[in-house]
């Protein structure tokens, strides 16, 4: 994916909170910390997970497939953050 940063503030070019990217990054309602466009949509997807994990518990519905898909995600922001640290 390319950006172009000719309609791009500066203000709205700095690290992201999870992979530490320098790009374009977005607010989340109820969030302090600015993400890049991939975490945010993985975080944004985490918590709709979440909510639907919580429901799916309480009426006494399987779990395994959200719990599943919500663990994929968690494991590719680890991923995408731990190759921030590292430099990649």
């Amino acid at each position: 994916m390319s950006l172009n940063l000719e309609n791009v503030s500066e203000e709205s070019i700095d690290h992201c909170s999870v992979c530490g990217r320098i790009t374009e990054l977005v607010e989340l309602p109820e969030r302090i910390d600015r993400f890049c466009l991939a975490c945010s949509a993985d975080l944004a997807t985490t918590v709709l997970l979440i909510t639907e994990i919580d429901a799916a518990t309480l009426a006494g519905r399987n779990t395994i497939a959200l719990v599943s898909e919500c663990t994929e995600i968690s494991s590719r922001m680890l991923d995408r953050a731990q190759s921030a640290e590292l430099g990649f």
